[in-house]
């Protein structure tokens, strides 16, 4: 039965209503933005001498008698008549019964529904979409950083699944899966002939459901089997080393482990030195792409104590806000102690507003290539059982007002990679600039030359790193280092 045009209408107004949102960002009450921030009121009109004051000014008549077209701007500015909006839904009912009645196979509606949300929100801009329920799933663990689990931490090498590492205090860790043991079946299905995240995904499941695993264990004949019990794996965001004097804190994701993660690496580096203060620290977030903006925003204020972290700015009032730094013991153990913050071409969003912020603030020194150039701010909007939309809501922008959307962060010290041969000319990349149908900001610059994304796997050959650690240690000397704040 082909759906009338109020039918039609219904459906789609009714997937466009407002659901709860999950929004990636920080739930802080909006303060005002200063006063710089604040729209400047535009004079009165002059009214003309046959103009009552208070009315709008009279458009001259057209020659003819006729009243003028409307110009472009004024039709785009007009809000379109209903009966417009409800024969472009009939359209759609139109095409959808077409489909269903006429195509050479009987296509499953449910995807069509899909298939048509997905388009529309993917018309918007490169980051907005339909995220059907296993997807959302996927979307929520990755941004918890926690999922059911075994606790292992793998690789694929000669097509079995290697254990880089168990994780402490997991299941794993507990039944005594050591490190280079060899995984070779799970629940009795053979490892060799599946992918990594095959087999990974095998060993996720369920908190509390039981899987077994076969391992080969070098200096061991026989393999070994382990029947363990998934229970909540948090992923590991960041990654700390020393190198000499010097604290290296990577930070790999925005996840809801971000902050903590960087809290307890402080603490251990201090711990490791016997409460002694680090010569500097440097904060790796090449390659990060982002994540919540929450997560960004305690992030930053690790390092800062007060000003200032971002800006975003929507179209409704609620999506406009100011998020600032607030003194804590973290950020005044660490106030005296020098800080450069490495980005390059794969840093993005999340990353770019640390990196901005601290860079704004002249905390840091940042070092590396321009970072991606990602600007815009995405909230997760739940439509229940049927997954979720994620809508582009606001732009950011740095303390000093800086957008960065399809422009990036440029480093205070360029420092290029010596990039593999065979790798040349395939590890820069433009960007967000070069996404099809990216969102624009008039009168803003874009970028047009690519980024590198390239880190070399050898701490000893890391360019950017190295130039870093000499640069804090007084072997390299540059005027961004330290930063003098105006």
């Amino acid at each position: 039965m082909r759906l009338s045009t109020y039918r039609a209408a219904a459906l789609t107004l009714a997937l466009l209503l407002p659901a709860a949102p999950l929004l990636a960002q920080d739930q802080t009450v909006p303060v005002p933005l200063p006063a710089e921030e604040t729209p400047v009121d535009q004079p009165p009109a002059v009214p003309a001498p046959d103009q009552a004051p208070g009315q709008a000014p009279n458009p001259a008549p057209a020659p003819s008698g006729e009243e003028p077209e409307p110009t472009p701007a004024e039709q785009e500015a007009a809000p379109r008549d209903p009966l417009e909006v409800y024969a472009d839904l009939n359209l759609f009912g139109e095409i959808f019964d077409r489909i269903r009645a006429e195509y050479v196979d009987a296509p499953d509606e449910q995807e069509l529904i899909r298939a048509a949300i997905q388009g529309m929100l993917t018309s918007l801009d490169p980051h907005s979409g339909y995220l059907p329920p296993a997807d959302y799933d996927e979307m929520r663990e990755d941004t918890s950083g926690e999922f059911g689990g075994l606790g292992i931490e793998v690789t694929m090498e000669e097509e079995v699944i290697k254990v880089v590492s168990p994780i402490d205090d997991t299941p794993a860790a507990k039944a005594g899966i050591l490190a280079n043991d060899f995984i070779v079946r799970i629940d009795g299905t053979d490892v060799q002939g599946l992918t990594l995240d095959e087999a990974v995904a095998k060993m996720r499941g369920p908190i509390g459901t039981s899987t077994k695993i076969t391992v080969v264990r070098e200096g061991i004949e026989e393999p070994l089997e382990f029947e363990l019990t998934r229970a909540v794996i948090a992923m590991r965001a960041v990654r700390w080393s020393l190198e000499g004097d010097i604290g290296l804190v990577r930070l790999s994701r925005f996840s809801e482990q971000a902050f903590v993660g960087i809290e307890s690496a402080i603490k251990e580096i201090y711990a490791e030195r016997n409460g002694v203060a680090p010569k500097g620290i440097i904060l790796d977030l090449r390659n990060n792409p982002g994540g919540l903006v929450d997560q960004s925003v305690y992030v930053a204020d690790a390092f800062l104590k007060q000003g200032a972290v971002v800006l975003t700015r929507g179209r409704l009032p609620q999506e406009s806000a100011r998020y600032d730094a607030k003194p804590d013991p973290l950020d005044a153990q660490i106030a005296d102690v020098p800080l450069v913050v490495l980005i390059n071409g794969g840093s993005a969003s999340a990353s770019e507003i640390v990196a901005g912020a601290l860079q704004d603030h002249k905390r840091a020194t940042l070092v590396g290539t321009r970072s991606f150039g990602k600007g815009s701010v995405q909230s997760i909007i739940s439509l229940g059982p049927d997954g979720a939309m994620r809508l582009t809501t606001a732009r950011y922008y740095t303390p000093n007002n800086r957008s960065i959307q399809a422009l990036g962060i440029t480093p205070d010290i360029e420092i290029r990679q010596v990039v593999p041969e065979e790798l040349q000319g395939r590890d820069e990349i433009i960007g967000e600039a070069g996404l099809a149908g990216h969102i624009t900001v008039e009168g803003q610059e874009e970028t047009t030359v690519g980024s590198s994304v390239y880190v070399p796997p050898e701490k000893a050959d890391d360019a950017q790193l190295q130039y870093a650690l000499r640069l804090i240690n007084g072997e390299e000397t540059n005027a961004a280092f330290p930063p003098h704040a105006d």
